[in-house]
C-alpha cells in the first residue's frame, strides 16, 4: 500500500497550481547562472540523488534548465572532516547562489562567506545557530527552510510507543558535533516519556565505532528502543544503525522516510522531496534579483509517517490499526 505513488501521479497536474505561470516563467536575461550545491552525504547515496532530482524538477518548472540558463556545481561531503574544505572550494568558485543542505553545511559555508547569497534546506534552529536574525525577516545573505520544531520529539516517542507498547527505555541517538541542537529535542521527549512511562537517555556518538559500542551497551537491558535525531552523521551511518537495531531487536523511530525504506521500523518527519522542490522558488526569486534576507524562513509544509511492516514482523511487533490508518506509506 503506497499512497506516495498515487500522490506522485498527481504531481504533474499540480505543477501549474504550485507555480502559477510556470510554463511561461523565464529569467530576465540570457546569462547562464551558476548554482553551487553542497550536500552532507556521498554522491553515491541514492537519497542524495533523490533530493537533487527534486530540486532540478522544481527549477525546470520555473524555467531554469541545465545548460541553457543555469549550471549546477554539486559538491558532496559525507564526512564532517571534508566539509570545511568543500565549503571553501565552493565559495572560492564564486557561484551566483549556493544551496546548503543540513545545519553543519550552512555553518561551514557561513565561515567562508557572509555575503554570497545562500538558500538552506534541512537546517535545524537557524536562529539558535545565529544563521538568521528571525524567521520572518532573516536579514543578511541567507534564508531557507527549517526541518523540525523541537516539540516533534514528543511525537516520536508517542509513535514508537504505539508499535512497541512494552517499551520503557529509549536512547536518543545523535552526534554532538554535527547536531549541536540535539539537547533541545530532549525536553519534549522527557515530557512525553513521563506520560507514556518511558525513560529517555541521551546517546551522543561521534562515529561508527562509538555508535556500535553505545547501542550494544544500551541493548543489554530489556525493553529499550531508539529515537534517531535528524543529523548528517546519523543519516550517513543509517545502514549501521538500522542493522544494530535489528541485531539487538530494538524498535526505532527515525526522522525521515529514507530510513524506513532502508529497513528502519518507523519514520515521522518532513517530506524532503517537497522541501527541495519548494527551495527552487527561493532560488528563482534570488537569481532574479530579490535579497535572501527579505525572504522569510519557511517551515515544512508536509510531514509523512512511514511504517515498515516487514521490520515490525521481524521484531515481533504489530503496528496499531490507528497508526496504519494515518500512515502515508506502509512498506510490506
Amino acid at each position: 500500500m503506497n499512497r506516495r505513488a498515487f500522490i506522485a501521479g498527481l504531481a504533474g497536474a499540480a505543477t501549474s497550481s504550485l507555480w502559477p505561470g510556470a510554463a511561461q516563467a523565464q529569467p530576465r536575461d540570457n546569462k547562464v547562472r551558476r548554482l553551487g550545491v553542497l550536500m552532507a552525504m556521498s554522491a553515491e547515496d541514492p537519497e542524495g540523488r533523490t533530493r537533487v532530482l527534486a530540486l532540478e524538477q522544481g527549477l525546470r518548472a520555473l524555467g531554469w534548465n541545465e545548460g541553457r540558463n543555469i549550471r549546477f556545481d554539486y559538491r558532496w561531503a559525507p564526512d564532517s572532516s571534508d566539509l570545511q574544505r568543500e565549503a571553501a572550494a565552493l565559495v572560492a568558485s564564486a557561484p551566483d547562489l549556493i544551496l546548503a543542505n543540513a545545519t553543519p553545511v550552512l555553518a561551514a559555508l557561513r565561515r567562508e562567506s557572509t555575503t554570497l547569497p545562500m538558500v538552506f534546506v534541512q537546517v535545524t534552529d537557524p536562529i539558535g545557530n545565529r544563521f538568521v536574525a528571525n524567521l520572518a525577516r532573516p536579514g543578511g545573505n541567507v534564508t531557507g527552510f527549517t526541518n523540525f520544531e523541537f516539540g516533534i520529539g514528543g511525537k516520536w516517542l508517542q509513535t514508537i510507543k504505539e508499535v512497541a507498547p512494552a517499551l520503557t527505555r529509549v536512547a536518543v541517538v545523535y552526534n554532538a558535533q554535527t547536531a549541536p541542537y540535539a539537547d533541545q529535542f530532549l525536553p519534549p521527549i522527557e515530557v512525553a516519556g513521563r506520560t507514556f512511562g518511558v525513560a529517555p537517555k541521551a546517546m551522543p556518538a561521534a562515529d561508527a565505532v562509538a555508535i556500535e559500542q553505545a547501542i550494544e551497551a544500551f541493548a543489554r537491558t530489556p525493553n529499550g528502543g531508539l529515537i534517531v535525531l535528524p543529523d548528517m552523521s546519523t543519516a550517513n551511518h543509517r545502514d549501521l544503525i538500522i542493522a544494530l537495531a535489528a541485531r539487538h531487536r530494538l524498535p526505532a523511530i527515525y526522522p525521515y522516510r529514507f530510513y524506513a525504506v532502508s529497513g528502519g521500523l518507523l519514520s515521522y518527519g518532513s517530506d524532503l522531496g517537497d522541501v527541495f522542490r519548494r527551495s527552487a522558488g527561493y532560488i528563482d526569486r534570488i537569481l532574479k534579483g530579490e535579497k535572501p534576507g527579505d525572504l522569510p524562513v519557511q517551515v515544512p509544509a508536509k510531514f509523512e509517517t512511514v511504517v515498515n511492516l516487514k521490520t515490525a514482523k521481524a521484531l515481533g511487533l504489530e503496528a496499531s490499526p490507528m497508526l496504519l490508518a494515518r500512515a502515508d506509506e506502509v512498506i510490506e
